[in-house]
């Protein structure tokens, strides 16, 4: 027998997950296309290209499970909806916290009020961008990493270079050799722009798998906090006194304000008029 189809049912965020393992697949298909181009750049400064290297891992660990950590939420969403049995025995939920504890386990056709709602609609979307901030900061951290080895590298190959051409013999001596040795020299001390392009290109590279890991991880966040709010809303009912208060509330604000300018209108003609001067 076929299901029925539930609009309200909160959608699992496994395509979000595709996405991520694909493009990691990818990214993992051209670094071994081009690995001996990179372990040559990485082994220009093993330190601080082996730092970009586990600040890229952790980033990537952290964009999965703010995607796997969803899963269960949206499992005890439905199952709530539901009314399973099984949804005591469960371990309750860590984003939905609150929602848990506000609606305890009364299910069916319960109601909640738009202020209960937009609480833990309120709670929820700041926990969900709480979670996302370490990411945000690690794909950050790596643009940093990688503008320092450039500037590390460069002021290696500036001092060396300086130090070259300090340690030649203008004075004395055939202007050919004096060259040679300068350009010996320089060619030496190239090592320093190895370190500042490897660093540059590991950082930039690992910012933009974080980038687009995190840019998944939000839209997999988004799509499960409009669901939640749209079936949320299904369970709002807007108390009458309330709304009737507030709209009373409003019009009695919108006229006071409306007397105090006709007041002020016709004390304004009033010293008008005594003002005028008595025509003879």
């Amino acid at each position: 027998m076929a299901r029925d189809y539930d609009p309200y049912s909160l959608s699992s965020p496994q395509v979000y997950l595709w996405r991520m393992i694909i493009f990691l697949v990818l990214a993992g298909f051209i670094a071994f296309v081009l690995i001996g181009q990179i372990t040559e750049a990485f082994m220009a400064n093993p330190a601080l290209n082996g730092l970009i290297v586990g600040v890229a891992t952790l980033g990537i660990l952290l964009s999965f499970r703010q995607v796997l950590r969803i899963f269960p939420e949206v499992s005890w969403v439905n199952g709530f909806r539901l009314g399973d049995p099984r949804l005591e025995v469960r371990r309750p939920p860590i984003l939905l916290a609150p929602m848990a504890t506000l609606l305890g386990n009364k299910a069916g056709d319960m109601t909640i009020s738009p202020t209960t709602m937009r609480s833990m609609l309120d709670s929820i979307g700041m926990r969900l961008d709480e979670s996302r901030e370490i990411s945000r900061y690690l794909t950050r951290l790596l643009i940093f990493l990688g503008l320092v080895g450039t500037f590390w590298g460069l002021m290696q190959t500036v001092g060396a270079v300086a130090t070259t051409v300090s340690t030649l013999n203008a004075a004395g001596g055939d202007a050919n050799v004096l060259f040679e040795d300068l350009v010996s020299g320089i060619t030496a001390q190239m090592t320093g722009l190895g370190i500042a392009f490897s660093s540059s290109l590991l950082g930039l590279t690992g910012s933009l798998v974080l980038g687009f890991l995190d840019l998944q991880a939000g839209q997999a966040q988004n799509r499960f906090y409009q669901e939640l709010e749209d079936w949320l809303s299904t369970l709002t009912d807007i108390d009458p006194d309330e709304l009737g208060n507030g709209t009373t509330a409003d019009m009695a604000a919108d006229l006071r304000i409306t007397l105090d300018k006709l007041r002020k209108s016709m004390e304004a003609k009033g010293t008008t008029q005594d003002e005028a001067p008595t025509p003879p």
